[in-house]
């Protein structure tokens, strides 16, 4: 509970932009703990019971955004931050490759038509070179 407390006084009032705290259903977390949440009008949102899996979602893209963009990149400040997660979601979303959806990214819905030996090949800086991404030129 002390852990709780202490982290809404760190975040001062920034925690007013915050409605939801998302946790698992552990033990640990007891009614002190959601009270200290609930006292700053946040709705506590409890992971389903018995789905130990349904946080692995969360996990693979927080790590992938950590191994990918975080890991390589000094924050500066919270408006730093959310720049670089808005650039690294428009690369995730519109461009990067997925194996679930055969390398297509999220935002693509079908295929590009093009030949592999023709046109010229473009590369466009993300985050400064920290990720690249490449297309045919039309």
């Amino acid at each position: 509970m002390r852990q709780a407390r202490n982290f809404t006084a760190d975040l001062g009032i920034r925690i007013e932009s915050l409605r939801f705290l998302l946790r698992d259903r552990d033990g640990k977390y007891g009614e002190a703990f959601d009270a200290v949440f609930e006292a700053e009008e946040m709705e506590i949102l409890k992971s389903a019971p018995q789905a130990p899996r349904m946080n692995a979602h969360c996990e693979r893209i927080i790590g992938s955004i950590r191994r990918e963009a975080l890991d390589h990149v000094l924050i500066m400040d919270e408006a730093h931050a959310r720049h670089v997660l808005a650039a690294y979601e428009r690369h995730y979303n519109g461009h990067r490759p997925h194996q679930a959806r055969n390398q297509l990214p999220p935002d693509v819905h079908e295929q590009p038509a093009h030949g592999l030996s023709t046109g010229k090949v473009l590369r466009t800086r993300i985050l400064g070179g920290l990720i690249n991404e490449y297309r045919y030129a039309a």
